[in-house]
């Protein structure tokens, strides 16, 4: 944890506040002069700082400018004389947290810092760091096309929507295309805009004046301040309302914004990248989502495949969530067994990626032994299953009925061709070809595979072995 900074000339002021500090068990660091303190930024900044105004040398507002300017998200509170207006008022417009009267109530002290500190954490969890090599999983067809466009926006500074289904990833594309970005070094700032209530969300993307509205008791910076120089990240973009659709179309048509409760200007230096699940052109045609905001967030659209399109990545995918949880847990690294790994690739996975990396945990914990087997899934997974092969059976039957209804004849022998040939293709697909490894797979000899491919017309017959 970072400590709390006290500048103050007067040594008398240092120790009442060091003392209270000390019994609420928060860690600190004193200053006597501002420009002591400039000199320790450069091991890193506080979680607050507390600075007197009037100082020999340079001034607490002078402070106040080089600490917001290296670091904007530190709360800075500021201690003046009750006569001394226009230094608070300086100090205000300079984004001071809150001033501290002097002489001021010790409890009155702590509980002004307490809040900064909370105010502090809540701009760090908003701000996340990005995990260096952090990247996306991913072998099948659909997911190399997403590498070659984030590859090929990585020095673009557009906007970007993407869509898919939800579970998909789209804000890990969202991370990847920041980190691999001009703005790698600036803030990566996400917030779901459908998670926010309503009456929050314009104050947490624009931010608030102190007094602006009720309980809005200091000043606060919104996300895109947050983001200045980076990326924001805004998730469930489809289910903005429609008066912030407004405000967020002002800030990506000329790039400025207002406080909530402010009338100054302000500027916004951000790439926006948005995310959705939803059919936007059907929420345009509906009325829902404005025309014209759409158009400006559809500059480069990237679609998310889902795990149903790439359901080759699910062992890749599969090990590597199992070993993440396993280290998350301490524990040692669980393997699927083969006819589990089996199973799982041929599920619907509605929750895409999300939902297999949840089943991946669980299976760390629940699972008794090492060796994941297929009894070992939990039910529905294994309902599932049973439920993908009542289906195929099911329209089995209907096909059969439809054409006995028809007259026809022959079918045994027609669907039987059809049955053996999509049974041959897909083993040769997964094999890339080779025939004794899809005979392996459908337990059938090297030679009755090269027959069936001769007499069925299999493309690839001559695929290698």
């Amino acid at each position: 944890m970072k400590p709390v900074w006290i500048v103050d000339d007067d040594r008398s002021i240092r120790w009442v506040i060091e003392k209270a500090l000390s019994r609420e068990g928060i860690a600190f660091n004193s200053f006597s002069t501002a420009q002591e303190a400039l000199d320790a930024l450069s091991d890193g900044p506080p979680e607050v700082l507390v600075s007197d105004i009037r100082m020999p040398g340079q001034s607490g507002l002078e402070l106040l400018q080089a600490v917001k300017h290296r670091h904007p998200a530190v709360p800075v509170i500021v201690m003046t004389a009750y006569s001394d207006l226009d230094s608070a008022v300086a100090a205000f417009q300079g984004g001071a947290y809150e001033y501290l009267p002097k002489p001021f109530d010790v409890d009155q002290a702590v509980e002004l810092i307490r809040r900064a500190l909370d105010e502090s954490r809540r701009e760090a969890e908003a701000v996340e760091p990005v995990v260096v090599g952090q990247e996306i999983l991913g072998q099948a067809p659909a997911m190399q096309e997403v590498f070659r466009a984030i590859g090929r926006l990585s020095q673009s500074s557009a906007t970007v929507l993407i869509t898919g289904e939800s579970g998909t990833g789209k804000e890990l594309v969202a991370r990847a295309l920041h980190r691999h970005g001009a703005r790698a070094s600036k803030p990566f700032v996400a917030i779901n805009t459908a998670a926010m209530p309503k009456d929050l969300l314009e104050s947490e993307l624009f931010g608030h004046e102190r007094g602006s509205f009720t309980g809005a008791q200091q000043q606060r910076r919104g996300r895109f301040e947050q983001a200045e120089g980076g990326t924001l990240f805004l998730d469930e973009i489809g289910d903005m309302p429609a008066e912030l659709q407004t405000r967020l179309l002002r800030v990506l048509s000329d790039g400025t914004f207002y406080r909530v409760g402010g009338h100054q200007q302000m500027k916004a230096n951000v790439r926006v990248i948005a995310a959705t699940h939803q059919d936007l052109e059907s929420r345009v045609r509906e009325g829902t989502f404005r025309e014209d905001l759409y158009h400006r967030l559809n500059v480069i659209r990237l679609r998310l495949p889902s795990l149903r399109e790439r359901s080759e990545d699910i062992p890749l995918l599969a090990k590597h969530f199992l070993a993440s949880s396993a280290r998350q847990l301490g524990v040692e690294t669980k393997r699927l067994a083969d006819a589990a790994l089996a199973h799982l690739s041929r599920l619907d996975f509605k929750g895409n990626v999300r939902q297999l990396e949840n089943l991946c945990h669980w299976l760390t914990v629940m699972a008794p032994g090492q060796v994941v087997e297929l009894g070992d899934l939990p039910a529905e997974f294994r309902d599932q299953a049973a439920v993908l092969v009542s289906d195929w059976i099911g329209a089995l039957e209907r096909e059969a009925e439809l054409r006995l209804a028809r007259g026809e004849t022959g079918i045994l022998d027609e669907l039987s061709r059809q049955f053996e040939r999509s049974l041959i293709t897909q083993a040769l697909k997964k094999t890339g070809g080779r025939r004794i490894e899809a005979a392996s797979l459908l337990g059938m000899g090297r030679n009755t595979i090269t027959r069936k491919i001769q007499e069925l017309g299999i493309e690839g017959e001559d695929a290698a072995d």
